[in-house]
C-alpha cells in the first residue's frame, strides 16, 4: 500500500466509520491498562519489557523478510500509515518523524483539522511500546564509555618545586651550618676570628691545635673585602709561638686597620708571648682578669744529648761546609762562638717585639723594656701595666668592635673560622686519638722536630 492509497481523499466512508471505532477501541483499551500501571507500577514495568522485546523481535523479522535496508523515506512512509490508521493526522514532514522517531524524547502531537485540538484517544510517542523498545535498543547498542580522570599537572608542579626549595634550604643550612659560607646577610656586620692553638707558619686544618698564619691572615683579608664588616674581633687562646707567623698576621692587622676596619682583641685562657705580639697592634684590647698574657720576649732551645749517645755507644760523624753548619744538633753541645751568635739572634727578634709593643701601646721602648723580661700577668695587672685597655668576654669586645666601627644597634656576627663538625672530619682521616696525634705530629714536624731548635715569642 502506497501512500497516495492511505491519503484522505481515497478513503470510503466505511473505511473512515472502521478507523474511528478501531480509534475508540485503542483509546478505551489505554484507559484501562492506565488504571492497572497505577495500580501495579511493577506490573507496568515488567510489561513494558515484554512489549519491547516483542516489538524488537517483530522489527527484526520485518527486516529479515524484506531482505533489505530500509531506506529514511519508506521508514517515514511506514510510520505516516501506522499513525492514519489509528486515526491520527501526522504533523510536520518526513524528516521530523524520522527525528521524533530516533530521539524517543518528544511525544507525537497529532492534530485534528484545521483547529490544532488534540484527537480523543490518541497515544503520546514516548508512551507507545515501539518507542521504548527503541530506547532500550538504542541504550543497548551505545554503552556509555566512562570519562578519563583529568591528571592535575599541577599539583606535581608544586610538589617537585617544593621538594626543590627543601634540597636547596638543606644544601644552604649545611654549607653555611658546617662554617664553609660564614654568615648570611647584608647588614652590618662584626667578623670574628678565632686564633687558638701554637701559632705558626704553614698549611695546617684549623681544630687541630694549631693557629696559622695563613689561615688567619686569609680570614682577616676575607672580612675587610666585605663592605658590610665594619670591625674585626680577634679571639685569641695561644700562648705564643713562631714571631714569624706573628708577624705576618701583624701585617694584615694593619692593613685592616688603613682600609678602615678596625680591630680588637678578645683575649681568652691565654695570650702571651707571639699572641699578645699581634695583639699590641690592635685598636682596643679586652682581657679577662685572670687571662694570663704578657710574656714578651723570645727563646731558643737547644738539647745537648751527648752523654745519652756516649753511653748508648751512638757516634756521629758530621760532614759540614763551615763551622755553625751543625748548630743546634743533639749530638753536640753549643761553643761559645756559637751561644755568642744565639743570643744575638735572641735579641734581634727580642728588639722586633718590643718595637711593635711600643708602637701598638703608645709607650716607649725603655717602658715596654721594664715589663719585656718575660714574666706573665693577669689581665688585671696588664690593665694597670697599660698592656690591655678593658676587662670582659667575647661579647664585651664584639660591643666595642661594633661601636668603633660606627654600628648602631645590636651588631650582626660573623663567625669567620670558628670550629665545626665538618672542619673536624675533614681536617683528618684518621679515626682514633692516637691516628689524629700521629697526623698532628707529621703535619708540624718541620717546626717542632726542627734540627736547629725552636725560636718561639
Amino acid at each position: 500500500m502506497t501512500p497516495e492509497d492511505t491519503s484522505p481523499e481515497n478513503k470510503s466512508s466505511e473505511d473512515i466509520n472502521q478507523e474511528n471505532k478501531s480509534s475508540e477501541n485503542y483509546s478505551e483499551n489505554e484507559i484501562s491498562e492506565s488504571s492497572e500501571r497505577q495500580a501495579n507500577p511493577g506490573l507496568e514495568a515488567a510489561r513494558s519489557e515484554s512489549t519491547g522485546s516483542e516489538a524488537t523481535r517483530s522489527d527484526k523479522a520485518n527486516l529479515e523478510t524484506t531482505g533489505s535496508e530500509t531506506t529514511g523515506s519508506e521508514t517515514a512512509g511506514l510510520e505516516t500509515a501506522g499513525l492514519e490508521t489509528a486515526g491520527l493526522e501526522v504533523p510536520g514532514s518526513e524528516t521530523n518523524i524520522r527525528s521524533e522517531k530516533t530521539s524517543g524524547l518528544e511525544a507525537a502531537r497529532p492534530e485534528a483539522g484545521n483547529s490544532g485540538s488534540e484527537i480523543p484517544g490518541s497515544v503520546p510517542e514516548s508512551e507507545k511500546p515501539g518507542s521504548e523498545s527503541f530506547n532500550m535498543n538504542s541504550n543497548a547498542s551505545s554503552p556509555q564509555v566512562p570519562p578519563k580522570k583529568k591528571h592535575n599537572h599541577r599539583s606535581y608542579i608544586a610538589v617537585l618545586l617544593g621538594l626543590i626549595a627543601v634540597i636547596g634550604l638543606s644544601m644552604v643550612a649545611i654549607y653555611y651550618g658546617f662554617g664553609f659560607g660564614g654568615d648570611l646577610g647584608a647588614s652590618e656586620k662584626v667578623a670574628v676570628i678565632y686564633v687558638q692553638g701554637t701559632m705558626l707558619t704553614g698549611n695546617v686544618p684549623s681544630g687541630l691545635g694549631y693557629a696559622t698564619s695563613e689561615e688567619i691572615s686569609e680570614n682577616i683579608r676575607e672580612a675587610v673585602k666585605d663592605e658590610n664588616v665594619k670591625a674585626i674581633v680577634l679571639r685569641i687562646n695561644s700562648g705564643g709561638g713562631s714571631p714569624s707567623a706573628a708577624q705576618e698576621i701583624i701585617e694584615e692587622i694593619k692593613r685592616a686597620q688603613k682600609a678602615g676596619v678596625p680591630v680588637v682583641i678578645s683575649m681568652g685562657d691565654t695570650a702571651a708571648s707571639a699572641a699578645y705580639y699581634i695583639s699590641a697592634p690592635a685598636d682596643y684590647i679586652i682581657a679577662n682578669p685572670s687571662t694570663s698574657t704578657g710574656s714578651i720576649g723570645v727563646i731558643w732551645t737547644f738539647q745537648n744529648l751527648s752523654a745519652y749517645y756516649d753511653d748508648e755507644g751512638v757516634e756521629y760523624y758530621i760532614a759540614k761546609s763551615g763551622e755553625m753548619k751543625d748548630m743546634g744538633g743533639s749530638w753536640r753541645g753549643l761553643t761559645d762562638e756559637e751561644k755568642e751568635y744565639a743570643d744575638k739572634v735572641i735579641l734581634e727578634n727580642y728588639e722586633e717585639f718590643v718595637s711593635q709593643v711600643a708602637e701598638g701601646r703608645n709607650m716607649s721602648r725603655s717602658e715596654v723594656k721594664e715589663l719585656a723580661d718575660g714574666r706573665i700577668y693577669t689581665g688585671l695587672t696588664a690593665k694597670k701595666l697599660g698592656l690591655v685597655d678593658g676587662l670582659g668576654n667575647l661579647y664585651d669586645a664584639i660591643d666595642k668592635a661594633a661601636e668603633l666601627g660606627g654600628i648602631q644597634g645590636e651588631p650582626k656576627v660573623v663567625y669567620m673560622n670558628q670550629i665545626s663538625l665538618s672542619k673536624l672530619l675533614l681536617g683528618s682521616e684518621a679515626s682514633n686519638p692516637e691516628d689524629v696525634s700521629a697526623v698532628k705530629r707529621g703535619i708540624v714536624s718541620y717546626f717542632e722536630d726542627s734540627p736547629y731548635g725552636q725560636i718561639l715569642a
